[in-house]
């Protein structure tokens, strides 16, 4: 048998925490315990929000609708949302989620007992998707918080909130984990930015979760918070089996935060990046999650510290990357003034940047000695043909209308989709090639003298700029039976 152990409040206090169970009826009853003992803690959210309504017009559809407007007046209406909760101090601080509570004009919880109060919002954190309120009261049964780094895949787990409707709360489901790290980009597909826009690191759970349940704990066989739930993934717009919780390591350090000072104090690089293409990955062997440099804030860390446009991003803290949405993942979970270590490939070589990480606002060479003996393509098109791109100079009307400064580069107007190689760069049409193989490309001229350069069979890299501005690096091969 093992020994009990204690486990800590948010506010410090401990309980005694039993261990697991280990014979097939202490295995049974521990579902109904943990429910039991974590059902106090669980609260239903009712935020009151006021929308604007518009009434019908009686003469739509008819003749007269152009002489009585297109809508009928607007009319306030209020609507009741739900949520969950889960008080964390016993003095009245209560966690749920962001979305729960957002644009709410009043806040009230209710308890298992069925005491209600009304709730005031201590602070947001929109970014994470987590909020804290306060009630007035004290001596409130609060849960204890787990450690979510030392959960696993498999281990049993069980979610707690008020799905669906008011009726319901405090319902209680079983289930396990069934992934971790599962990471969430920002709105702007396959982009993302240390400075908008969250990226989470979900606990997936297949106990079910309903709407309603947003913001209820997930708890481990102990009662321990593990997670909050937050999302889930469905076609129905029911429980499919696929929740997501945010980790309680990080529930924790944002309710601290906002608990103790008033709001949340995100550290950040100041750039905006995006995933590596597969040609780069496989051609220079690099780490899958590696992460392109797009644009570099001027005056940012990132910028004092030396990273460039172009720098790809292999790992941080000495850990490569798996995905390259973990980078704003962990620059997110650390503090200002804490130094990062960046290891980051430039023109192939491999360096090591230490950045000092600022405060997070609210609204946040390799060239050839002869290029001209080296075989090639001898024409344009030639070239175009062998690498799968269709390419012009940029003129200065292209210039003007992409916002250039001036007219340097060459402009991709089309691409060969039967060419894999060329649909696994991320090349497309309106993209302005600024670099290859460590040298500026000014024209068509030194883009077919730089490309000549390159030994039949090697990969090179490509730097280009979207029309956005926003600038990525890729990596092509040479045909290797080139004549």
């Amino acid at each position: 048998m093992g020994t009990s152990s204690q486990a800590a409040n948010l506010d410090g206090s401990t309980q005694i925490e039993q261990p697991p169970p280990n014979t097939p009826n202490g295995f049974e009853t521990a579902f109904s315990e943990v429910a039991q003992s974590v059902n106090p803690a669980v609260v239903q959210i009712r935020a009151a929000k006021v929308v604007d309504r518009r009434m019908r017009n009686p003469f739509e559809g008819t003749p007269f609708e152009r002489f009585f407007g297109q809508r009928g007046p607007s009319e306030p209406e209020v609507r009741q949302g739900l949520g969950s909760g889960v008080v964390v101090r016993s003095d009245g601080h209560i966690v749920t989620n962001n979305h729960v509570i957002q644009d709410a004009e009043r806040l009230s919880v209710q308890t298992l007992d069925g005491e209600q109060y009304e709730a005031e919002v201590v602070g947001t954190d929109p970014y994470k998707d987590l909020a804290v309120l306060k009630v007035d009261a004290s001596d409130m049964t609060a849960i204890s918080f787990g450690n979510s780094e030392q959960v696993s895949v498999g281990q049993w787990v069980m979610a707690f909130g008020s799905p669906l409707d008011p009726q319901l709360n405090n319902s209680v489901t079983a289930g396990i984990i069934s992934a971790l790290g599962r990471l969430q980009a920002s709105p702007q597909r396959g982009r993302s930015s240390s400075q908008g826009g969250g990226v989470q690191n979900f606990i997936q759970t297949d106990a079910a979760i309903n709407p309603g349940n947003s913001g209820g704990p997930l708890v481990n066989l102990q009662g321990e918070l593990v997670g909050i739930n937050t999302a889930i993934v469905s076609r129905s717009g029911g429980n499919q089996g696929i929740g997501f919780a945010i980790p309680s390591s990080t529930v924790e350090r944002i309710a601290t935060q906002i608990i103790e000072e008033g709001d949340v104090r995100r550290a950040y690089l100041g750039i905006r990046y995006g995933g590596a293409p597969e040609t780069l990955v496989d051609n220079e062997n690099l780490p899958k999650g590696s992460a392109v440099v797009s644009q570099v804030e001027e005056g940012a860390p990132a910028d004092e510290a030396g990273l460039e446009a172009g720098d790809i991003i292999t790992g941080i803290n000495g850990t490569p990357l798996e995905d390259y949405l973990q980078l704003g993942n962990q620059i997110a979970s650390m503090r200002p003034g804490e130094e990062a270590e960046l290891q980051i490939n430039r023109d192939g070589e491999a360096r090591t940047l230490t950045v000092t990480l600022g405060a997070r606002g609210e609204s946040m060479t390799a060239s050839s000695e002869d290029r001209s003996e080296s075989n090639g393509p001898s024409t344009a098109e030639a070239l175009q043909e062998e690498l799968g791109l269709q390419l012009q100079g940029v003129t200065p009307e292209m210039a003007r209308r992409l916002g250039l400064d001036e007219a340097q580069g060459v402009v991709i107007t089309g691409v060969d989709q039967s060419n894999r190689m060329i649909r696994e760069s991320g090349l497309q049409p309106r993209q302005i090639i600024f670099k290859m193989a460590g040298e500026q490309i000014s024209d068509m001229d030194t883009f077919m003298e730089v490309y000549r350069s390159v030994e039949p069979g090697d990969a090179f890299r490509m730097a280009v700029r979207n029309p956005d501005g926003f600038v990525f690096v890729t990596s092509l091969r040479r045909p290797a039976d080139t004549e």
